[in-house]
């Protein structure tokens, strides 16, 4: 093996790293503030009631969409399953991010938009986190390659 072929062993051992660690980055931020918003949800908490009331979905979208988004953050911290909790993550941050451009406001009870922020860092963090790893998907994973 010569010089060069080691140096590029080395930059690509190198650039995987540090894809990687963007990933696990990626993965605590979005799997971080989707447990952290559990407890609002899943407590009653009259800000959550509030939204989902607005809304037309409470109780039961707010248990849900709680349920849902415990799931995705298992999922998003599973390192085989990462692509799947990364696609149900931008589904449901999605449909955050619908709510509040089309029925709720970016501000929600002088939030200072912070609950459309946190959605769209999500949002962010796990589309990335999914085109990192889009060959893990199966059928189609190759072929996004």
């Amino acid at each position: 093996m010569g010089i060069k072929s080691r140096a590029t062993n080395l930059q690509e051992r190198e650039g995987k790293m540090s894809v990687s660690v963007l990933s696990w980055v990626l993965r605590l931020v979005a799997a971080g503030i989707l447990l952290q918003t559990l407890f609002f949800k899943f407590t009653a908490a009259p800000e959550s009631v509030y939204l989902f009331t607005k809304v037309g979905l409470e109780p039961w979208g707010r248990i849900s969409s709680g349920v849902v988004e415990l799931i995705a953050a298992l999922l998003i911290l599973s390192p085989r399953l990462t692509w799947l909790g990364s696609t149900i993550g931008i589904g449901v941050m999605a449909g955050a991010i619908i709510s509040h451009l089309t029925l709720l406001g970016i501000e929600v009870q002088g939030g200072k938009g912070l609950l459309f922020a946190l959605a769209v860092v999500v949002f962010v963090a796990t589309a990335i986190n999914l085109f990192l790893h889009r060959t893990e998907i199966p059928f189609i994973g190759r072929k996004l390659a």
